[in-house]
């Protein structure tokens, strides 16, 4: 087992603590950091600025392992897929959303979901374990490898935009998202500003206002249902935390305004949530909060339960929040052939559970693993 200690995740404070055990100056943290986070350096071998002696100990004493791709795939929309396996063989995916000028990465916090919500193909994998900071940002760095975007570009980016939409729920795994977060918006790294990243939650309302305070990144929230009994139905958290708590907790988050307004989602399920009423009462709970609504058509995966509002059920939802002073656009799906759609996403890690029947194989099509929870 390799025993030296990988230095994705770690803070530039651990970085600095990691070169005074080595009796190297503090200004090495910095240069590996450029060399990290801003050109993407994959081995110490290229570090050009620091001398060789020193990059032949590092590579004696560290890694720069980014988690590896087990399968990528493509959707006909341009719509990116990665299986990822991590060190102990668990698996994760991340997709990559392109538009014309820019992209959204969404990114997974966990193996599997704590929760179970019922619309989503995550939440039909129950959670393994919390991802570490460096697995997390560990799929930005691997976007940016199939990208080609290094050393980070000064103007428009391929990679945009975070949204931490992916596989679990974000504050359940709070320090190592937080801890990743950092990183990612680091002015001398990635440098993704905090304004182009966004963390959505099914409403673990303790943890919201803290991230608010402590990251100041958009919030997005899973709403789905606009009285308790449907949504302790289909999102069960709503149990612990109602709507009344939760609607509260939005109202409170610290830099809310109609600049950074609070995004709502909103899966369009038919015959459960999609009628004229629901959306006058969705337009009730949330007034007075800077919002706008995002509502997702639902997306198909095996065994769903559920079905798609009509497209005409949508139109007349969308035009009531509207008429409330709204934004409510409805999501175009991206990367259904791909199962890489908004609670699409599942990985594979619990064949790896059933054993006998051996490792993923690369040819993987594109129904056996799907990326759930609620992807940009």
């Amino acid at each position: 087992m390799d025993e030296r200690r990988d230095l994705i995740g770690l803070s530039r404070a651990e970085l600095v603590a990691e070169m005074a055990a080595m009796d190297e100056p503090p200004f090495r943290a910095k240069q590996l950091w450029h060399w990290i986070y801003h050109r993407g350096a994959r081995d110490f071998a290229g570090m050009t600025s620091i001398g060789k002696a020193t990059r032949t100990r590092f590579a004696e004493r560290f890694t720069l392992d980014r988690p590896a791709i087990r399968v990528e795939q493509r959707s006909a929309d341009g719509t990116r897929k990665w299986l990822l396996a991590l060190a102990d063989g668990r698996e994760v995916e991340s997709v990559h959303i392109p538009e014309d000028d820019r992209g959204a990465l969404c990114v997974s916090s966990q193996v599997g979901c704590t929760l179970t919500c019922k619309f989503c193909h995550t939440g039909t994998q129950t959670l393994v374990r919390n991802l570490t900071a460096g697995e997390i940002v560990g799929q930005v760095l691997i976007a940016r490898d199939s990208l080609e975007e290094w050393p980070v570009p000064r103007g428009g980016r391929l990679l945009s935009n975070i949204v931490m939409m992916g596989m679990g729920e974000p504050l359940y795994n709070y320090e190592n998202v937080a801890a990743a977060l950092r990183i990612v918006m680091d002015n001398e790294g990635i440098a993704i500003s905090r304004r182009r990243i966004t963390l959505s939650t099914a409403g673990v309302v303790p943890m919201i206002r803290r991230a608010g305070e402590e990251l100041g990144v958009g919030l997005a929230v899973s709403l789905h249902a606009v009285t308790d009994e449907l949504r302790d139905r289909i999102v069960p958290l709503n149990k612990k935390y109602p709507i009344a708590d939760l609607l509260q907790a939005c109202r409170d988050y610290p830099g809310s305004s109609n600049a950074r307004r609070i995004t709502f989602e909103y899966v369009m399920l038919r015959g459960v949530n999609d009628t004229p009423g629901d959306a006058k009462a969705l337009v009730k709970l949330i007034a007075g909060i800077p919002a706008k609504v995002n509502l997702i058509p639902f997306n198909p995966w095996p065994g769903a339960p559920f079905e798609c509002a009509t497209d005409a059920a949508i139109a007349r939802f969308a035009a009531i929040v509207r008429g409330a002073g709204y934004a409510s656009p409805v999501r175009t799906p991206r990367g259904r052939d791909i199962l890489a759609a908004c609670g699409q996403l599942k990985s594979a890690s619990e064949r790896a559970r059933r054993g006998a029947r051996g490792p993923t194989p690369t040819h993987e099509p594109a129904s056996s693993s799907g990326l759930g929870r609620t992807t940009a």
